[in-house]
C-alpha cells in the first residue's frame, strides 16, 4: 500500500513546532496527490492550513496508533521517525513513570531526578536469568545480557554509558556494577563493587565540579574493567581515566566551581590537623573564586570532606598519605595567589618574602629562593650554551598556572593508581565486563580544546556504534534469508579523517606547536588554507577569523581557536619540575617518578591512567635526548593514542549501549523538556539507530504472532494447518505491493507503516463486528423490554380489579361489624353503671365494720399488756431479794473457812521444822547413800534433768497462779458489773414510768397527726399523680438510654472482638516471624555447613594422595568420626591430627545436644569423684581402726570384762532411777490442781528428798574420785618407765606388770573408761538439748509473731462490718493457704530433684553392674559360649511375644545405616512397602538400645542416622522424590520419639500395648529438637527443589500461554524480543503446571507425608506461583491489559479447582494467590471515576500502594476500543491510599518461605506387627 493512501480523513500527523518541537494534528479531509495544502485540526481546537514544501513535497510524519504508544522498544513502532520516538519517550516518562526504554540495541535512560524503588535486590533477582526482551527495559536487563553473553560466548563485554553532564551516567554505571556483584555471588565475599563505590567519593571530589548544567559534573572519562574468574565471579577491577579537564584548576567560568576537593579543604580549614595548611575561605584564593559561586545549594562540603577521608581509609590510603594529598592541594591553592610585578615588558619579579609563595614552599618542602627564581626565569639550551632568560608577567602567570595544572594532574594519576591497587586481585582474570562512563557530545556558547577532544571521542564511538548496528541488521537478514540490500546510513569517517588524518586538524595543531613563533591565529589560517572549500564538513564563521566550524554527526559546532596551542602543548618548565623533585616532602617526588613508563601507550592500558595527564616535560635521569623527544608528544597526540587503545578494547568486546538523557536543565523530577531531549537524542545516536531500522524492514513478526494478532482478518477457509502458508496467503490479499514485506524462515519483515495499515484494517474489522454485535444486542434488549412492559401491564390490571373487589367486600364486612359493635357497646355502658353503684355500697360497709372491730381489738390489747408488765416486775423484785441473801451467807462461810485454814497451816509449818519429822523422812537414807556412791556421774545427770523439770514445774505453777489471779480479777469485775446492772434496773424502772407518760402524750398527738395525715394524703395523691407522669417520661428516657447503652455495648463488644481478632492475628504473625527467623537461621546454618563441607572437599582435593594410597569407604570413615562425646574427648586430645577435621566438620551438626551432654558428663564425673573420695576416706578409717585393734594388747580382754560389769551395774541403777521417776510422774499426775506443785505438796516433798539424796551421793563420789586420783599419781611416780612412749597401751602394760597393785590398775582403767563414756554422753545430750531449746525458742518466737498478727487481724476484723469481716477472713485464709502451697511446692521441687538425682545414680550403678556382669560373662568358659546359640531357636515360634524392638550388633550399625538410608531407593520403598518403614525400623532399633540401657548405642545410632540423612540429601538434594521421602521419614521418626516418649501429652491416643512400648531409660527430648531442626532444613530444601522445577513453567504457563484462545491479542514486538540471547526452551502451559502439581502431590502421598505438612507444602507452592507471576506482571508492560487479566483469573480458577479436587481448600494456599487475583481484577475493572477509585482501594487490600500504582501505570490497551488510565486517576488513587501503611517494596519476595510446623501425628500401627522385607538387606537384625 502506498504511503500517500494513509493520509485520509481523521488520520493523525506530526507537524514541526518551534516550542514543542513536534505537534499532533488531525486531517480534516483526504489527501490527494498534487495537493499543496493540508487542512489540519490541532489538539488545542484550532484549524490550520499546512503548506507542503514545493521542492521536496514531503508529507508530515504519520502518528502511530494509540495501542503502539508507550511501547518498551521504539523499534516496535510502525512509524519510525523523530516525533514518534520523542512522543513515545514522553508518554513513558511522564504518564507511566518509566525511565528506561529500548531503542533496538540501545537502552535509553532518562534521569528522573528522584529516587525510585526499582534497584533493590528483589528487582535484581527478578531480572537474573531472564531474556532481555521478556522483562521491561532496565539497566539490570542490559547488565544481565552482558553477563549472560560473557558466560555463554566466553567473550569479553562492554557497557558503554554516555550522555550529557547530569544525565545520570555515573549512577547507571554504578547500578550495572551492583548487578554484577549480586548475580555473580560475590556481594558478600569479594565486595569489589563496594570498593569501586567507595572510590566514588574520592574520584568525585578530585574529578567532579559544578558547571552551569550540573552541580556534580564529571570532568573526566573512565573505563572500569570488572574481572571475573572461570566460575564468573568477580575477582577484581581496574579503572582507566580519560581527558581530565586540567584547565578548570586555574580557570572557572561564571557560576561554575573548581574541583570539589578544594572547597572541601577550605570548609574544613578549622580542623586541628588542617591548621598547618593555613587555609581559609574559598573566596580568599584565586583558583576558587573566579566562578563567583563557591557554595552548592544543599551540599555540605565539610561532610563531603569527611566522606572523602573515610573512603581513602577504606581503600588503604594511610593518614600520612592523606595529609600529603591535602598538603599538595593546599599548596596549589597558595600557588594560585602568587602575584607577579612587571619590571619591564620582558621581565617580572615576585615581591620579597611573598606570603603565598612562602606558604607554598613550606608545604612542598622546597627552597623559597630557588622557586622564586624559576617562576620568573626560564632556561634556554642551545647546542653550545645554556641561557637563563627572564620572562614577562603574562608568561610567568601562564607558567605558574601550567605548574599548578601539572601538579594536579600528577596527583590525580597517583590517586587513580592507588585505587587500582586496592581493586586489584591476585587471582588470574578469565574474562571481564567493561563499563565505560564517558562524556557525551557537548556544545556550548564558547567551545575550546576540551570540547573538541570530547566531540572527537564521540565521533569515534558513534562510528563504532553505527558499524555494530549495521552488523546486527545484516546478521538478522542473513539469518532469516532475506535478500540483502545495502542500507544507506550516515558514515562519519570523513569527519574523523578531518580530525585525525594526515594534515588533519590535530596534525596541523601539533605542527604549529613545534613552530617557535606559532600562534592560534597562524594555526587558524593554516586550517582555512587546508580545509576550507575542500571539505564539506569544515566551515569558517562569517564574522570571525579565530574560529572554525565542524559538521559533527549530531550538530554543527563552532570552536574558538584561542588557547588551542597552549592547551595542546601543556608546557611546564623543566627547572620548576626539578625544584619540586628535590623537595624534602617525600610524597612530592613520587608524583614525578617513572615518567618514561607513564608515557608509553601500553602503560596507559595496563595502569589505567590517561596519557593526557602525563604530557608535561619528562625529566628522567638518563638520556636527555630521549627526554626532549618524548616531550614533543602533545596532549592531542596522546589523547588520540589513548582513544585508539580504547576503541581496540571496545572492538574486541561485545558492546552494549546505554544512552542517558537529561530531561530538563532545572533538575525537576519527571519534567520533560522536548527541545533538550531532541538535542540529546540526535547527539547520542538514537535517531540514527531509528533511521537505519526504518530504512529496511523495521517491523518483524513471527508467523505465530502474526496469525494470533490478525486472525480476525482471515476467513475460515483461509486458515490452513501450515501457519506460514496461511500468513503468506493472507498478506498477498491484504497488501498488494510485495516490496512492502518479506518472508523469512521464522519471521515476516514489514517496511515502515505497514503494521499501522494492518492495525487499521484490524480495527475496522473489529469496529464493524462491534457495530453488528451492538445492533443485535440493542434489538434483543428492546424486544425484551417490550415483553416485560406488556407482562407488567397485564399484571397491573389484574391487581387493580382484585383490589376493587376486595374494597367492596370490605365495605360489607364493616357495615355488619358496626351494627354488632353498637349492640355490645350499649349493653356495656348500662352494666358498668350498675357495677359502680354496687361497688361503692360494699366499700362503705367494709370501712365501717373495720373501724368498729379495730377499736375493740385495741382495748383488749392494752389490758393484756398491762397484766404482763405487772407479772414481770413482781418476779424481778423477788429474785433480787433472794440473790442478796445468798451472797451474804456465802461470804460469811468463806471468812470462817479461811480462818480455819490459816490455823492448820501454822501447825504444818511447826511440824516441818521439828527434828523428829526430819529423822522420820530420812529413815534408810544411810544405806541408800552407800548404794549411790558408785553412781556419781549418773546421778549428776539426773539431778540436772530434775532441776530442769523443777524449773518447768515452777514455771507451770507460776503460770497457773497468774491464771487464777486473772480469774479472780475477772470475777471481781463481773461482781461490779452486777452492781452496775442493779443500778441500771432501777433507772429502767424510772424510764418505764416516764415512757407511760410519753405514751399518753403520744396518743393525744396521734389524733392530731392522723388529721394532718389525711390532709397530707390528699396532697400526696396529687403529688403521686404528678410523679407518675414524670415517671412515665423518665421511663421513656430510660428506655431510650437503655437502647443506646445496648447499642454502645454492641459496638464495644464488636470493637473488643475486632481488637481481639487483630491482637490474635498480630500474635500469630509474631509467632510466624519468630518461627521464620529461627528457620532462616537454620537455613543459614545449613548453608554455612554445606560451604564448610565444600571447602573441606576442596582442601582434600588440593592435597593429592600418593599413588600407593588406598581410599577407605567414605561412609565408614565419616561415621567413625561423627559425634564423639565425653568418652572420646581424651582420644581427640591425644590424636589431634587424625580427629581435627571430622570434629570440626561434625560438631556443628549437633552442637546443642553435645554441649548439654558434655555438661551432664562433667556433673557425673564430679559426683563420681565425691563418692570416690568418701569411699577412700571410709576405707582409711577402717584400715586405721584395724591397725589400732591389732596394736591393742591382751589387757583389752580384761578391760572389756570390767566394762561389761560396769555396764550391767549402770543398767540396773538406771532401771531404779527410771522407776523412781515414774513414781514421781504418777504422784504428779494424781492431782491436777495447782496446789500439787506447791512447796508443801507431797509430790514436791518427794522430789526434794530425791534431789537431796542425789546431791549427797554426788559429794561422796567426788571424794572417792579424788582419793583414787591421788593414789594413781603417787603410784605413777613410783614406777620407772622403760621408754618415753605416751601410748596408753604401754602404760597399761606397765601397770599390769605390777603384781601388788593390780586392783588399783583395774580400778583406774575402769574409772577412766567410765568417765570418757559419761563425758561423751553428757556432751551429746547437751548438744541435743541445746538444739531442741533453740528450735523451741524459734517456734515460740514464730508463734508469738503469729499470735500478734492474729490479734491485729482480729481487732481489725471486729472493727469491720459483717460482710467485710467475712471477706477479710476469707482473704486471710487464702493467703495462708497460698503460703502453705508455696512451701509444699518448694518441698515437692526438692523431692523431685532428689528423685532425679537418685535415678541418675541408679542408672550409673546399673551401668556399673552391667559392666561387672559383662566382665563376668567374659570369664565364662568356651563350652558355655558354644551352648548359648541354642537358646534363640524357640523365638520365631512366639510371634505374640514380640515387643516391637529390633536387635542389632554394635559393629553392624554402619551396615544398618548404609542399607536403610544411604543406598535406599525411595521409589521402590514408596511403591512396595508401608509408608515410613525406615523410620519405624530405626525407632525399633532405638527402643532396643533403650531397653538395654546402652546410652552409647542410642547416641551413636541417632547421630549416624542424622548425618546419613544429611549426606543423602546433599548427594541427591535436587531430586524431589528423595527429599520428599526423607522429609516424610524424618517426621515419622520424630513422631515416634514423641509417641513413645512416656510423656502424658503424647500418650493420649495410644493403645495400652503402645504405652507398654514407651522408652524406659532415656529422655530423648533434645534429640527430638535436633530432628525437628533437621526436618525444617529438609523442608526448606524441598521448597527450593519445588521452586527450581516450577520456576521455568510459571511465567509461560500463567502469563504467556493463551489458555483461552483468541482473548489476548499479540501486539507488535521490538528488536529485543527477537534477538534474545537464549532461544526458547519450549513453551509451558497451565496444564504443565497442573501436571507437575499432581506429580508432587502423588509423590508426597505415596511417601506417607503428614496431611498437615502436605498442606504447608502446597501453600508454599502456590505462594511461589503467585509471587513469581505477580512480579513478572509488575515488570512487563505487555502483560498489563484487560485480556491478560481475564487469562490470569481463568488460570487461578483452574488452580483453585485443583485444590478442591485434592481437598486442600483449607490449606491456606488460595489466600496466597490473593495478590495475583486482585492484580487481575485491577486490570479488568473500570478505571475512570472517583467511585471506581474507591472500589479499587477497597478491592486491592492485598496489594501495596506501589504495586497498585505500578499496574495502573503499566496498563496498556491491546485494542483500540480500550482506553489508557489517565494520570489524574492514578493521582486520585495515590491520594486515597496515602494513609495506608504498607511496605514500599514493589515486588513480592519470591524466595520467602513460610515457617513450617510439624503437628504431632501419632501412628496407629503396632510396632510388633511390622515385618522387615528381605529386599532391604537387613538380615543381620532380629526382632525382639
Amino acid at each position: 500500500m502506498a504511503a500517500s493512501e494513509l493520509y485520509t480523513k481523521f488520520a493523525r500527523v506530526w507537524i514541526p513546532d518551534p516550542e514543542e518541537v513536534w505537534k499532533s494534528a488531525e486531517l480534516l479531509k483526504d489527501y490527494k496527490p498534487g495537493d499543496k495544502v493540508l487542512l489540519l485540526h490541532l489538539e488545542e481546537g484550532k484549524d490550520l492550513e499546512y503548506r507542503l514544501d514545493p521542492k521536496t513535497k514531503e508529507l508530515p510524519h504519520l502518528r502511530n496508533p494509540d495501542i503502539l504508544v508507550g511501547e518498551n522498544d521504539l523499534t516496535a513502532l510502525s512509524y519510525l521517525h523523530e516525533p514518534a520516538v520523542l512522543h513515545n519517550l514522553r508518554v513513558r516518562f511522564i504518564d507511566s513513570k518509566l525511565i528506561y526504554t529500548y531503542c533496538g540495541i540501545v537502552l535509553v535512560a532518562i534521569n528522573p531526578y528522584e529516587q525510585l524503588p526499582i534497584y533493590g535486590e528483589d528487582i535484581i533477582n527478578a531480572y537474573s536469568g531472564q531474556n532481555m526482551g521478556d522483562m521491561d527495559p532496565h539497566i539490570f536487563a542490559v547488565a544481565e545480557e552482558a553477563y549472560k553473553q560473557m558466560a555463554r560466548d566466553e567473550r569479553n563485554q562492554s557497557i558503554i554509558v554516555s550522555g550529557e553532564s547530569g544525565a545520570g551516567k555515573t549512577v547507571s554505571a554504578k547500578y550495572a556494577m551492583r548487578y554484577f556483584a549480586t548475580v555473580s555471588g560475590s556481594a558478600s565475599e569479594a565486595n569489589v563493587e563496594e570498593k569501586v563505590l567507595a572510590s566514588n567519593p574520592i574520584m568525585e571530589s578530585i574529578g567532579n565540579a559544578k558547571t552551569t548544567r550540573n552541580d556534580n559534573s564529571s570532568r573526566f572519562g573512565k573505563y572500569i574493567e570488572i574481572g571475573f574468574d572461570k566460575r564468573y565471579r568477580i575477582i577484581g577491577a581496574n579503572m582507566r581515566t580519560y581527558l581530565l579537564e586540567k584547565s578548570r584548576v586555574v580557570f572557572q567560568a561564571e557560576e561554575e566551581r573548581n574541583y570539589h576537593i578544594f572547597y572541601q579543604l577550605c570548609a574544613s580549614a578549622n580542623l586541628p590537623e588542617f591548621k598547618m595548611l593555613r587555609l581559609g575561605n574559598a573566596n580568599n584564593f584565586h583558583y576558587t573564586k573566579q566562578g563567583g559561586s563557591p557554595v552548592i545549594e544543599g551540599v555540605d562540603d565539610t561532610k563531603e570532606m569527611a566522606h572523602t577521608r573515610q573512603a581513602c581509609t577504606l581503600l588503604g590510603i594511610s593518614e600520612s598519605y592523606q595529609m600529603g594529598i591535602f598538603r599538595i592541594l593546599a599548596g596549589i591553592l597558595h600557588l594560585g595567589n602568587v602575584a607577579f610585578t612587571s619590571r619591564d615588558s620582558d621581565s617580572c619579579t615576585i615581591p620579597p618574602k611573598h606570603e603565598p609563595l612562602s606558604i607554598f614552599c613550606d608545604l612542598m618542602g622546597v627552597d623559597y629562593e630557588e622557586m622564586c627564581h624559576w617562576l620568573c626565569h626560564r632556561k634556554l639550551a642551545t647546542t653550545t650554551e645554556t641561557y637563563i632568560k627572564p620572562i614577562s608577567k603574562l608568561q610567568a602567570t601562564n607558567a605558574r598556572d601550567a605548574l599548578a595544572k601539572h601538579i594536579y594532574a600528577k596527583l590525580f594519576n597517583w590517586i587513580v593508581d592507588h585505587v587500582n591497587q586496592a581493586l586489584h586481585s591476585a587471582v588470574k582474570q578469565h574474562s571481564f565486563i567493561g563499563v565505560l562512563d564517558i562524556y557525551g557530545f557537548e556544545t556550548f556558547e564558547i567551545n575550546s580544546f576540551e570540547q573538541f577532544c570530547i566531540n572527537y571521542a564521540n565521533e569515534k564511538l558513534q562510528q563504532q556504534f553505527n558499524m555494530h548496528v549495521f552488523k546486527l541488521e545484516q546478521e538478522e537478514y542473513m539469518k532469516e534469508q532475506i535478500p540483502w540490500t545495502l542500507i544507506d546510513f550516515y558514515d562519519n569517517q570523513p569527519c574523523i579523517n578531518l580530525i585525525e588524518s594526515k594534515l588533519g586538524i590535530l596534525d596541523l595543531l601539533d605542527e604549529e606547536c613545534k613552530m617557535p613563533k606559532g600562534t592560534d591565529d597562524t594555526w587558524a589560517q593554516k586550517l582555512y588554507n587546508t580545509h576550507l572549500n575542500k571539505c564539506a564538513l569544515f566551515e569558517k564563521p562569517r564574522l570571525s577569523n579565530k574560529a572554525f566550524i565542524i559538521q559533527h554527526f549530531a550538530d554543527k559546532v563552532e570552536y574558538q581557536c584561542e588557547g588551542f596551542l597552549e592547551k595542546n602543548k601543556d608546557t611546564v618548565f623543566e627547572e620548576q619540575i626539578k625544584v619540586l623533585k628535590s623537595s624534602k616532602f617525600k610524597m612530592l617526588p613520587e608524583l614525578f617518578q617513572d615518567d618514561e613508563k607513564a608515557i608509553s601507550p601500553t602503560s596507559a592500558t595496563s595502569s589505567g591512567r590517561t596519557p593526557l595527564t602525563r604530557t608535561p616535560a619528562k625529566l628522567t635521569k638518563g638520556r636527555p635526548g630521549q627526554t626532549a623527544k618524548e616531550h614533543k608528544k602533545t596532549v592531542g597526540h596522546q589523547f588520540r593514542n589513548s582513544l585508539h587503545l580504547l576503541m581496540e578494547t571496545l572492538n574486541a568486546t561485545t558492546p552494549h549501549y546505554v544512552r542517558c538523557i537529561k530531561p530538563n536543565d532545572f533538575k525537576f523530577p519527571f519534567t520533560f523538556d522536548e527541545k533538550r531531549a531532541v538535542q540529546q537524542l540526535r547527539a547520542c545516536g538514537v535517531l540514527e539507530t531509528i533511521r537505519i531500522s526504518a530504512a529496511g524492514f523495521p517491523s518483524r513478526w513471527t508467523y505465530q504472532e502474526f496469525f494470533s494478532r490478525y486472525r480476525v482478518l482471515m476467513k475460515q477457509k483461509d486458515v490452513l494447518s501450515d501457519r506460514k502458508q496461511t500468513c503468506k496467503n493472507v498478506l498477498e490479499k491484504l497488501i498488494a505491493d510485495k516490496d512492502k514485506y518479506q518472508f523469512g524462515k521464522t519471521k515476516i519483515f514489514f517496511r515502515a507503516g505497514q503494521v499501522a495499515y494492518l492495525e487499521k484494517l484490524r480495527a475496522d474489522k473489529l469496529r464493524a463486528a462491534c457495530i453488528r454485535i451492538q445492533k443485535t444486542i440493542r434489538g434483543w434488549l428492546l424486544r425484551k423490554k417490550y415483553l416485560r412492559m406488556r407482562k407488567a401491564a397485564i399484571i397491573v390490571q389484574r391487581y387493580v380489579r382484585g383490589y376493587q373487589a376486595r374494597c367492596y367486600a370490605k365495605f360489607l364486612r364493616r357495615t355488619k361489624a358496626a351494627t354488632i359493635i353498637q349492640k355490645y357497646w350499649r349493653m356495656y355502658i348500662v352494666r358498668r353503671r350498675y357495677k359502680i353503684k354496687r361497688m361503692a355500697t360494699i366499700v362503705l360497709q367494709s370501712y365501717l365494720r373495720g373501724y368498729l372491730a379495730r377499736n375493740r381489738y385495741r382495748k383488749m390489747l392494752r389490758e393484756h399488756k398491762a397484766v404482763i408488765i405487772q407479772k414481770w416486775v413482781r418476779g424481778w423484785l423477788a429474785r433480787t431479794y433472794y440473790r442478796r441473801s445468798m451472797h451474804a451467807i456465802i461470804y460469811l462461810q468463806c471468812c470462817f473457812r479461811r480462818m480455819m485454814a490459816k490455823r492448820e497451816l501454822k501447825k504444818l509449818k511447826i511440824e516441818a521444822r521439828s527434828v523428829e519429822r526430819y529423822k522420820k523422812l530420812h529413815i534408810g537414807m544411810e544405806n541408800k547413800i552407800m548404794q549411790l556412791q558408785r553412781k556419781v556421774d549418773e546421778q549428776n545427770k539426773d539431778y540436772k534433768c530434775l532441776m530442769e523439770k523443777l524449773t518447768n514445774l515452777e514455771g507451770i505453777y507460776t503460770s497457773e497462779t497468774e491464771k487464777l489471779r486473772s480469774d479472780l480479777e475477772r470475777l471481781q469485775l463481773s461482781e461490779e458489773e452486777a452492781k452496775i446492772a442493779t443500778g441500771r434496773v432501777l433507772s429502767l424502772q424510772e424510764e418505764i414510768a416516764k415512757l407511760r407518760k410519753d405514751l399518753e402524750q403520744t396518743q393525744s398527738e396521734k389524733k392530731s397527726i392522723e388529721e394532718r395525715a389525711d390532709r397530707y394524703k390528699q396532697e400526696t395523691e396529687q403529688l403521686v399523680s404528678n410523679l407518675k407522669e414524670e415517671n412515665t417520661l423518665l421511663k421513656q428516657e430510660k428506655e431510650a438510654l437503655n437502647h443506646l447503652i445496648v447499642e454502645q455495648a454492641k459496638e464495644m463488644t464488636e470493637t473488643m472482638e475486632k481488637k481481639l481478632v487483630e491482637e490474635t492475628k498480630q500474635l500469630e504473625l509474631d509467632l510466624n516471624d519468630e518461627r521464620l527467623r529461627y528457620q532462616n537461621l537454620l537455613n543459614e546454618f545449613s548453608r554455612l555447613e554445606e560451604r564448610y563441607d565444600d571447602l573441606k572437599e576442596e582442601m582434600t582435593l588440593m592435597n593429592v594422595p600418593k599413588p600407593g594410597h588406598k581410599r577407605t569407604d567414605s561412609t565408614h570413615s565419616s561415621n567413625e568420626s561423627e559425634y564423639t562425646f565425653s568418652s572420646e574427648i581424651a582420644e581427640t586430645e591425644d590424636m589431634p591430627l587424625r580427629t581435627e577435621e571430622p570434629s570440626e566438620k561434625k560438631v556443628p551438626l549437633d552442637m546443642s545436644l553435645f554441649l548439654k551432654l558434655q555438661k551432664r558428663v562433667t556433673e557425673l564425673e564430679q559426683e563420681k569423684q565425691v563418692m570416690q573420695d568418701e569411699l577412700d576416706r571410709k576405707e582409711e578409717q577402717v584400715l586405721r581402726s584395724k591397725a589400732k585393734e591389732e596394736e591393742r594388747p591382751q589387757i583389752r580382754g580384761a578391760e572389756l570384762e570390767y566394762e561389761s560389769l560396769k555396764r550391767q551395774e549402770l543398767e540396773s541403777e538406771n532401771k531404779k532411777l527410771k522407776n523412781e521417776l515414774n513414781e514421781l510422774r504418777k504422784a504428779l499426775s494424781e492431782k491436777s490442781a495447782p496446789e500439787v506443785t506447791a512447796p508443801g505438796a507431797p509430790a514436791y516433798r518427794v522430789l526434794m528428798e530425791q534431789l537431796t539424796s542425789v546431791s549427797e551421793e554426788l559429794d561422796v563420789r567426788k571424794e572417792e574420785v579424788l582419793i583414787l586420783r591421788s593414789q594413781l599419781v603417787s603410784q605413777k611416780e613410783a614406777i620407772q618407765p622403760k621408754n618415753t612412749m605416751t601410748d596408753s597401751s604401754i602404760l597399761l602394760e606397765d601397770v599390769q606388770k605390777m603384781k601388788d597393785k593390780g586392783e588399783i590398775a583395774q580400778a583406774y582403767i575402769g574409772l577412766k573408761e567410765t568417765n570418757r563414756l559419761l563425758e561423751s554422753q553428757l556432751q551429746s545430750q547437751k548438744r541435743s538439748h541445746e538444739n531442741e531449746a533453740e528450735a523451741l525458742r524459734g517456734e515460740i518466737q514464730s508463734l508469738k509473731e503469729e499470735n500478734n498478727r492474729q490479734q491485729q487481724l482480729l481487732a481489725q476484723n471486729l472493727q469491720l462490718p459483717p460482710e467485710a469481716r467475712i471477706e477479710a477472713s476469707l482473704q486471710h485464709e487464702i493467703t495462708r493457704l497460698t503460703n502453705e502451697n508455696l512451701d509444699l511446692m518448694e518441698q515437692l521441687e526438692k523431692q523431685d530433684k532428689t528423685v532425679r538425682k537418685l535415678k541418675k545414680q541408679l542408672k550409673v550403678f546399673a551401668k556399673k553392674i552391667g559392666e561387672l556382669e559383662v566382665g563376668q560373662m567374659e570369664n565364662i568358659s568356651p563350652g558355655q559360649i558354644i551352648d548359648e546359640p541354642i537358646r534363640p531357636v524357640n523365638i520365631p515360634r512366639k510371634e505374640k511375644d514380640f515387643q516391637g524392638m529390633l536387635e542389632y550388633k554394635k559393629e553392624d550399625e554402619q551396615k544398618l545405616v548404609k542399607n536403610l538410608i544411604l543406598e535406599l531407593k525411595p521409589r521402590g520403598v514408596a511403591v512396595n512397602l508401608i509408608p515410613g518403614l525406615p523410620a519405624y525400623i530405626l525407632f525399633m532399633c532405638v527402643r532396643h538400645a533403650d531397653y538395654l540401657n546402652d546410652d552409647q548405642k542410642v547416641r551413636s545410632l541417632l547421630t549416624s542416622t542424622i548425618n546419613s540423612i544429611k549426606k543423602v540429601l546433599k548427594k541427591r538434594g535436587d531430586d524431589f522424590e528423595t527429599v520428599s521421602f526423607w522429609l516424610s521419614n524424618t517426621c515419622r521418626f520424630l513422631h515416634c520419639l514423641k509417641q513413645y516418649s512416656g510423656e502424658e501429652g503424647f500418650m493420649k491416643h495410644n493403645t495400652s500395648r503402645q504405652n507398654e512400648h514407651c522408652l524406659t531409660n532415656f529422655d530423648l527430648a533434645e534429640y527430638r529438637q535436633v530432628l525437628s531442626d533437621l526436618a525444617i532444613q529438609i523442608y526448606q530444601q524441598l521448597v527450593r527443589v519445588l521452586e527450581n522445577i516450577l520456576q521455568p513453567m510459571i511465567v509461560s504457563g500463567m502469563l504467556e500461554h493463551e489458555t483461552i484462545q483468541g482473548v489476548s491479542g499479540v501486539k507488535p514486538t521490538g528488536l529485543r524480543k527477537r534477538t534474545s540471547s537464549i532461544a526458547d526452551e519450549g513453551t509451558y502451559t497451565l496444564d504443565s503446571i497442573l501436571r507437575q502439581l499432581n506429580s508432587f502431590h502423588s509423590v508426597m502421598c505415596q511417601h506417607g507425608m503428614d496431611p498437615e505438612l502436605i498442606k504447608q507444602v502446597v501453600k508454599q507452592m502456590f505462594y511461589i506461583v503467585g509471587a513469581i507471576t505477580l512480579n513478572n506482571l509488575l515488570l512487563r508492560k505487555d502483560m498489563c491489559s484487560w485480556s491478560k487479566g481475564m487469562q490470569i483469573r481463568y488460570n487461578v480458577s483452574q488452580l483453585e479447582e485443583w485444590l478442591r479436587d485434592k481437598n486442600l481448600m483449607n490449606s491456606g494456599a488460595k489466600e496466597t494467590l490473593e495478590p495475583l487475583i486482585q492484580a487481575a481484577q485491577l486490570l479488568q475493572v473500570k478505571k475512570k471515576t472517583d467511585d471506581d477509585a474507591e472500589a479499587i482501594c477497597s478491592m486491592c487490600s492485598a496489594l501495596t500502594t506501589a504495586q497498585i500504582v505500578k499496574v495502573l501505570n503499566l496498563y496498556t490497551p491491546v485494542n483500540e476500543f480500550e482506553e489508557r488510565v489517565s494520570v489524574s486517576f492514578i493521582r486520585t488513587i495515590q491520594m486515597r491510599l496515602r494513609d495506608r501503611k504498607d511496605s514500599p517494596q514493589l515486588l513480592m519476595d519470591a524466595k520467602h518461605i513460610f515457617p513450617v510446623t510439624f503437628p504431632f501425628n501419632p501412628s496407629s500401627l503396632a510396632l510388633e506387627t511390622i515385618q522387615i522385607p528381605a529386599s532391604l538387606g537387613l538380615g543381620f537384625i532380629s526382632r525382639v
